[in-house]
């Protein structure tokens, strides 16, 4: 027995010595890992950056420490760190060329087309694009067809099907469960409501969305048109007969591509084009780009603050959150510090959003006013920047949007769920009540749906909010209120119209609002930092085990197109009463 014991003790004192050993390796590891990316890197001769499109582009990202330590399923790119990585490229003479390889790229229009921008600013290097892909996503090759040389799989393929929006209605859905929606709204384009109400597009919803969707088309084919040398006619006739599924050969007869090559023999092809011979080719990442040193170097600083995702007063901290978020407490205070530090002379907030939350949304207007009066403040919009997120930007000194960009909806709703029918006809519980006065017993959505009285004083509430919002905007951007109802409504407005009717100032991308800020600040010399930092190793050491973010994660995947619907049911009582969103799922494809 004693022996058994004895055997017992020393294997556990084996483990805890085997994983406490282990442990020590592990954080020497992700220490040397750490080192080894924040360390400069020369770049030899006839190097090539290879942008690997695929998987998920997010606004900003950064040291993932914990994705290369594991096998992540899902790839996700920073907007940030590809137009850095393409930037650097350009301005490194031992650079030659980018080879882009092209996958399942899934990104907004506005997005890719910011990519877009940077590839052609590139080109203005003199230096080559080439790309590959076994199959080309529609995304893809709009931002692939800048190359010089198109290249695609003998038996590959080009998804090339033109832009299509279908908008999810709701409401049969929570009839199931018992569940309606009251709203109260104002602005006749202020289609939010709908997916909650109606089983089909109003009219006013109609109009927008078909003008925004045949606008990004136009931008899409006038860019492919020019740099393919095809016209616009072709490409729509292209789109209209699904030439996915033709051969080939066809796609190069029509000029989509130069040449049918399988993958094994891209390297020699590139190789021949530097001429290297049978010499290895130095292969640059993204990642191995954030190590090389940056051109720009000065003490005056122009901050890129990474705005993204619903707009919320507080984060809600639990499963299913939807990953990014505006949180505005947070942001508040972080804009705060970007005024109080003087050797900040400029900030460019970078702003991918729907909007949310009405009040946070005041909030953050109120912040962006207040850092306007210390230094110059530009937006530049990403794919979204409408709502409450444009309620945000009005007050800036300048605001910076892609053709692409969908804006404006200067809007206002509440939508209220009414459980009544589920709690009291389905689950058979009974409400009675005393009160002492006639609206005591208000809001009690299990119990009894609104009375007219009370949509009465919700109207005025929801009024009242628009008519703040649209002051805001015509303050702002110096409008009257009769000029500003005129575009507001609730309408989402294409950037390519936003800057007629002044709701931006200038087209254009990130780098483009970065150059206006230092304009404005009137520096001759500066260089770019970008907040918030990254997630600290400790964070993200903790964060690695965060078993919600996992499974909100696997739950996208599954869930696909339904995820979105899934979350609004989950957080059907988490949001605040009076909101400022575009409709929530806009499915463009």
């Amino acid at each position: 027995m004693k022996d058994f014991i004895k055997s017992v003790a020393a294997t556990v004192v084996g483990i805890v010595a085997f994983l406490a050993i282990a442990g020590i390796f592990a954080v020497m590891s992700i220490i040397g890992m750490v080192a080894s990316t924040e360390a400069t890197r020369n770049v030899s001769d006839n190097s090539v950056l290879v942008l690997n499109l695929s998987g998920n582009v997010e606004e900003q990202g950064g040291d993932n420490i914990i994705g290369k330590l594991t096998d992540n399923t899902i790839n996700t790119l920073g907007l940030n760190e590809i137009l850095s990585a393409i930037k650097k490229a350009k301005d490194e003479p031992n650079i030659k060329g980018i080879y882009i390889e092209a996958g399942a790229f899934e990104a907004g229009y506005a997005t890719l087309q910011e990519i877009r921008s940077a590839l052609l600013d590139f080109k203005k290097s003199k230096k080559w694009i080439v790309t590959y892909a076994d199959t080309y996503t529609q995304g893809a090759y709009y931002v692939a067809s800048v190359a010089d040389k198109v290249w695609l799989n003998p038996k590959g393929m080009i998804d090339w099907h033109g832009l299509g929006s279908q908008t999810m209605f709701l409401r049969d859905l929570y009839a199931k469960f018992g569940i309606k929606y009251q709203v109260v709204k104002v602005g006749k384009f202020k289609s939010f409501t709908e997916t909650y109400t109606e089983d089909r597009m109003s009219d006013a919803n109609r109009q927008q969305v078909s003008a925004f969707v045949n606008g990004t088309w136009k931008n899409i084919i006038t860019a492919v048109a020019k740099s393919r040398s095809i016209s616009a006619d072709s490409l729509n006739a292209y789109a209209d007969r699904m030439i996915v599924f033709e051969p080939a050969e066809n796609l190069k007869r029509y000029k989509l591509v130069d040449e049918l090559v399988y993958a094994d023999n891209v390297k020699q092809k590139i190789k021949k084009m530097l001429n290297v011979g049978d010499d290895p080719i130095t292969q640059l990442t993204i990642s191995d780009m954030s190590c090389v040193k940056s051109k720009d170097k000065a003490d005056n600083i122009v901050a890129v603050y990474y705005a993204y995702g619903p707009i919320v007063q507080n984060g809600i901290a639990s499963m299913f959150s939807q990953g990014n978020q505006i949180v505005a407490q947070d942001v508040c205070t972080d804009l705060e510090e970007l005024a109080n530090d003087d050797d900040i002379k400029a900030v460019v907030i970078r702003l991918n959003s729907g909007g949310g939350d009405a009040y946070a949304s005041e909030q953050l207007w109120h912040q962006v006013s207040m850092l306007k009066k210390k230094k110059p403040v530009v937006i530049s919009m990403g794919d979204y920047a409408a709502s409450g997120a444009y309620y945000m930007s009005c007050p800036a000194s300048w605001i910076v949007a892609q053709p692409n960009t969908l804006t404006g909806s200067i809007g206002i709703f509440a939508a209220f769920p009414d459980a009544s029918g589920l709690v009291t006809q389905k689950l058979g519980v009974k409400f009675d009540e005393v009160k002492t006065n006639r609206n005591s017993t208000f809001g009690n959505i299990m119990a009894r749906p609104f009375n007219s009285e009370e949509l009465h004083y919700l109207q005025g509430f929801v009024n009242r909010g628009y008519e703040l919002f649209r002051q805001r905007v015509a303050d702002g951007r110096h409008l009257s209120i009769e000029k500003t109802e005129a575009i507001a409504q609730g309408r989402v407005w294409l950037g390519n119209d936003a800057i007629a009717i002044r709701l931006v100032d200038q087209l254009g991308g990130l780098p483009d609002a970065v150059a206006k800020a230092a304009q404005l600040a009137k520096l001759k010399s500066y260089s770019t930092e970008d907040y918030p930092a990254p997630l600290s190793l400790q964070d993200q050491l903790f964060g690695a085990f965060n078993r919600n973010s996992y499974l909100d994660e696997q739950l996208r995947i599954t869930l696909g197109s339904l995820y979105e619907p899934f979350v609004q049911m989950r957080n059907i009582n988490r949001r605040e009463a009076l909101q400022a969103q575009i409709p929530y799922i806009i499915n463009m494809e």
